[in-house]
This record gives C-alpha cells, sequence and structure tokens, in this order.
C-alpha cells in the first residue's frame, strides 16, 4: 500500500505550448465558469455564494481569481485595513520536494471575480487546488468535494486543511492577545472552531 503523502501533487493544464485543442480534457479551468451561481446576502456572514443548479462531486466550480501579491505587499494592505474590514487576501503555500515554499498571495479586493464572495467553512463542500496553466503562478482552482444542491451555499476552507493531512497546515493556535484581531466563525458547523483562520505571518512586523 502506498503511502499517503500530506501534500496533494501539482497540476498543470494543457497551454499554448501543447498540440491538443480546445476540446482537450486537460483543460478545464482556463475554460473558466460554466456553473450557474448566485451571490446572495446571508444572515450573519455578509455575501455569499450558492449554486442554482446540482452540481457533481469533482466538478470546477470556480476560481479565486485577482491581483498577485509579493510578500511584502500582501502585509501592507492587510496592516493597513481597520479590524472591521474584510479581508479578502488569501496566502497559498506550496511544499516542494526539496523542502523549499512557495507562496501565492492573492487579493480580489480591487480585482477579482466571484470567487471572492464565497465563505469560510470548518466542514466545506469546496477544495482548493492551485493549477498551473501558461505560467508557473498557480490559478486557485475549487472544485466540489461532494455532490452539492441546487441552492446550497458554496463554501471552502480558508486554512487548507481539506484534503491535506494536517501535517500540511501552518496555521497554530495564536496567543491571546492576537484574538482580539481574528474574526467570529459563523459557519454552525459541529466541528467549528469559533474563529476564522489565522496567519500571523503578515500582521507581524519586518
Amino acid at each position: 500500500q502506498q503511502q499517503q503523502q500530506p501534500f496533494s501533487r501539482p497540476i498543470f493544464e494543457c497551454n499554448s505550448l501543447c498540440r491538443c485543442g480546445e476540446g482537450c480534457q486537460n483543460r478545464l479551468v482556463q475554460r473558466g465558469l460554466q456553473l450557474r451561481l448566485q451571490v446572495f446576502r446571508t444572515p450573519r456572514k455578509g455575501w455569499g455564494v450558492r449554486a442554482l443548479e446540482p452540481i457533481p462531486a469533482g466538478s470546477f466550480v470556480c476560481e479565486y481569481a485577482g491581483e498577485v501579491l509579493g510578500f511584502a505587499e500582501a502585509r501592507r494592505r492587510i496592516q493597513a485595513q481597520a479590524p472591521q474590514e474584510p479581508n479578502y487576501i488569501l496566502a497559498v503555500r506550496e511544499h516542494l520536494h526539496d523542502g523549499r515554499v512557495m507562496e501565492t498571495f492573492v487579493d480580489p479586493s480591487r480585482v477579482g471575480n466571484v470567487g471572492r464572495f464565497l465563505n469560510h467553512s470548518c466542514e466545506p463542500n469546496l477544495f482548493m487546488v492551485p493549477v498551473r496553466v501558461d505560467s508557473m503562478v498557480p490559478r486557485l482552482a475549487l472544485f466540489a468535494a461532494a455532490d452539492i444542491s441546487a441552492g446550497e451555499e458554496l463554501s471552502y476552507d480558508y486554512s487548507g486543511r481539506f484534503h491535506n493531512l494536517p501535517a500540511a497546515s501552518r496555521e497554530h493556535k495564536p496567543p491571546e492577545e492576537e484574538n482580539s484581531l481574528r474574526k467570529p466563525c459563523y459557519c454552525g458547523s459541529r466541528t467549528c472552531a469559533s474563529f476564522l483562520p489565522w496567519d500571523s505571518s503578515l500582521f507581524s512586523t519586518p
């Protein structure tokens, strides 16, 4: 039995260097959103996104698109935000075979798509996969983790724990004094962690 790996393997889609056509099955994320989704107002979580049609498990749903930032700019933007402002900046860390970590920071607050309105859940129905097409900068693709019904709210785990083993997460329990900066989680799941995921590195001083 093959030993389970703590991290997902990298995914590359066919691109301009390939001889295949547009109908190639390995051209999925690059085709963009194909499903009917709706942005709606939730009772406690602000805006959310729901499916207007059934989505089978494993389907590509949408991309989390936005400006790709360096670490310094991502930290500057986060530290400039007021506590009540929504934070859309997502940090993705990919662990390479030689121990290095590749970081990608995406901010959809100025330029983005419907993905920015997706809420966090501690028991989500979507999972995120970095997918590369024509660049080493990944596109953050969200796939259905289970069959999703029409009208169901879409969500993913902001921490990246979902579909990765515990060793894949670099999130640590923050000191009590940092809890004042954290936002409460209203996902309502049985395993709710009470707070949204936290990355203290973006709040620390250089």
